[in-house]
């Protein structure tokens, strides 16, 4: 067992889990220095009542992690992050009533239609409706429906960052940031559960609102003996946070309205910090988030990181450092382009399907080239939607990529950033102990990327690749 020690403060062990990969990260807040991570893919189940997540292997992988940390480097307290859509259903021993359900299945046609009939309307919620489980208040509804024997055993409905805090400290609750990510169960002009939750008769089942900030509790002491820490030496467990809106909180701290950031992992998804709330278009995957202070953020999706990963499979891929414009400008100059949409059902063009133009017989580095084009003008007209100005901060795994950033900045005319090193979300995360010390150097400090040029080139190509698609 490991003994109490001097540790430096505000190393803050963080589980972080994404659609595709989880990881438990332990951050160091007082240098701004991700200590250690360790990593696992976070696979979906097809067999049972339906595609679920692996939570039995998440768990032994969160439990084995923690161990392997806890001497060195160490840590003092415990945070959670985790994509968004999902909810866990627990039973009256806390344990699951159901599995927590794959957002990506999709429903048979008349529970989808049942539930148009019920869903509130975006004036009250700012969700719109998406494909699949994307709205959580769906994912509910068709357990609910398809499942009422399993659905009659479920005495609590936690949200998903908030079912691992509530294993870690035995204390389950539901938060903002979670409820107010497109799940049609949170009105946040209000700051209070939508219509929807009374209407599926969900008012008795909802855990406790809490701030992401809240601690649930110390680590429960049978856990912490089992990762080797001394019975006697409490942990703090953090209530935890919704992924993206993780990613927006170290410059919430540091940086005054207007801004954006965008946050890129399986999906990339952008807020408008001071943009306007009356120009978001539900038809189009705008909607208003929930920041980790409960207010409402303009906010636009499209699933990049997916799209990327299909358009670039098997291939080598470009990132920073790519500094020669010769193979970008001479795609532009052929009128070679990537026409959205990828991943069909979200984003700003939800109901295109993907298609190349003048792209025969183009080599592989040239189609990587009008991959990250494709990528950033998708980028460019969903921050547009949102009505912000000021610089663009981008955050996660395209913040590697240098014509992704380069177009970015030339596409939108404005001030782009890229924050490498930690994911925002891991900082985010780990924020909520509350030691803000290297906030201002993550972020303040970044430097803005050179766009790409010459203007003309860039701006013939824009407006060809949105006449294209207008055509369409």
């Amino acid at each position: 067992m490991t003994r109490r020690t001097d540790r430096a403060p505000g190393r803050v062990a963080v589980f972080d889990v994404g659609k595709t990969n989880a990881k438990l990260v332990v951050y160091d807040t007082s240098s701004g220095r991700e200590l250690v991570s360790h990593r696992m893919a976070n696979r979906v189940i097809g067999t049972g009542p339906y595609p679920h997540y692996d939570t039995d292997a998440l768990w032994a992988f969160l439990l084995a992690s923690l161990k392997a940390v806890a001497e060195t480097p160490g840590f003092d307290a415990i945070s959670v992050t985790t994509h968004g859509a999902a909810a866990a259903l627990l039973d009256a021993q806390g344990a699951l009533a159901m599995p927590v359900l794959d957002y990506e299945h999709d429903y048979p046609p008349e529970i989808q239609a049942a539930y148009e009939d019920l869903r509130p309307g975006f004036i009250e919620t700012f969700s719109p409706r998406l494909a699949m489980g994307l709205n959580l208040g769906a994912q509910l509804h068709y357990q609910r429906t398809a499942f009422p024997a399993e659905f009659a055993r479920v005495r609590t409905i936690v949200t998903y960052a908030q079912y691992w805090s509530g294993r870690l400290s035995g204390c389950f609750a539901t938060e903002v940031t979670s409820l107010g990510c497109h799940t049609d169960l949170w009105n946040p002009a209000l700051s209070q559960f939508s219509s929807l939750v009374e209407t599926l008769d969900l008012s008795g089942l909802m855990a406790p609102v809490r701030s992401a900030f809240d601690v649930l509790g110390p680590l429960l002491p049978q856990l912490a003996m089992d990762i080797g820490l001394d019975a006697d030496r409490e942990v703090p467990v953090h209530c935890g946070i919704h992924d993206s809106n993780a990613s927006l909180l170290p410059h919430l701290m540091v940086r005054e309205a207007p801004f954006s950031v965008v946050s890129t992992g399986t999906w990339v998804v952008s807020f408008g910090v001071g943009g306007d709330l009356g120009q978001l278009d539900p038809a189009r995957d705008t909607l208003a988030n929930v920041d980790a202070f409960g207010r409402a953020v303009p906010s636009a999706r499209f699933m990049g990181g997916r799209e990327y990963e299909m358009l670039t499979a098997g291939r080598e891929t470009l990132q920073a450092g790519t500094g020669d414009a010769s193979l970008p400008l001479a795609v532009m100059t052929r009128g070679m382009m990537l026409l959205p949409s990828v991943v069909t059902g979200c984003g700003p063009f939800p109901a295109m399907t993907a298609k190349w133009v003048s792209a025969e017989g183009a080599a592989d580095d040239e189609r990587q080239a009008a991959i990250c084009l494709y990528l950033a003008l998708m980028t460019q007209e969903s921050l547009r939607l949102l009505d912000a100005g000021g610089p663009i901060l981008v955050e996660g795994p395209f913040a590697k990529n240098g014509l992704y950033l380069s177009t970015l900045s030339a596409f939108s005319g404005r001030q782009v950033l890229a924050l490498e090193g930690s994911t925002g979300t891991s900082l985010g995360a780990a924020l909520l102990a509350g030691k803000a010390a290297p906030v201002a150097s993550a972020s303040a400090s970044a430097e803005a990327v050179t766009p790409l040029g010459p203007w003309d080139e860039i701006e013939t190509y824009r407006k060809l690749w949105s006449a294209r698609i207008a055509a369409r």
